[in-house]
């Protein structure tokens, strides 16, 4: 199967870390699980995931939480620099390390951070999915862009 036969039947996702959204995490979570078991439902079994606290930790969580009942899914991890979760609480550094052992590929769009390196990160999910399903609050920042790159490129856009 070529690239883009592949990317067919991927989905990434991107969204806001928990302090920036409006809404309640459960109301976070309800949405992400609805357009993730719609995105199954319409064909798509790969999804990547940026690994940022918030939103795509969540959908990692969802992802691995539907595969473990038995759908054929799988969890991509596009991770943007070495130790990216240093710096975060313990819990949140937990959660990311389970999924990391859980995924089907971890990939890393960099090894060292530099001013970009998120950004690179979200451009190589957007460039290897059709679908992309977001998180966003209407505020400037890595997820409008992400969301911009994506109208460009034609991918399918389900956001809350």
């Amino acid at each position: 199967m070529s690239e883009q036969e592949k990317r067919l039947h991927r989905v990434c996702f991107t969204g806001h870390r928990p302090e920036k959204l409006k809404l309640s995490e459960a109301e976070v979570k309800e949405f992400l699980e609805v357009q993730v078991r719609q995105a199954i439902d319409d064909g798509y079994i790969t999804f990547l995931s940026g690994m940022a606290r918030g939103v795509d930790i969540w959908a990692a969580e969802i992802v691995l939480k539907i595969k473990n009942e038995g759908k054929p899914t799988h969890l991509i991890c596009c991770i943007p620099y070495d130790n990216f979760e240093i710096r975060w609480s313990d819990n949140w550094q937990r959660k990311y390390r389970e999924l990391i052992k859980q995924a089907d590929i971890v990939t890393y769009t960099s090894h060292e951070y530099y001013n970009g390196c998120l950004q690179k990160r979200n451009i190589f999910m957007v460039d290897h999915a059709a679908r992309l399903i977001g998180v966003y609050n209407g505020e400037p920042g890595g997820t409008r862009n992400t969301i911009e790159y994506a109208k460009k490129r034609g991918v399918d856009i389900k956001l809350l």
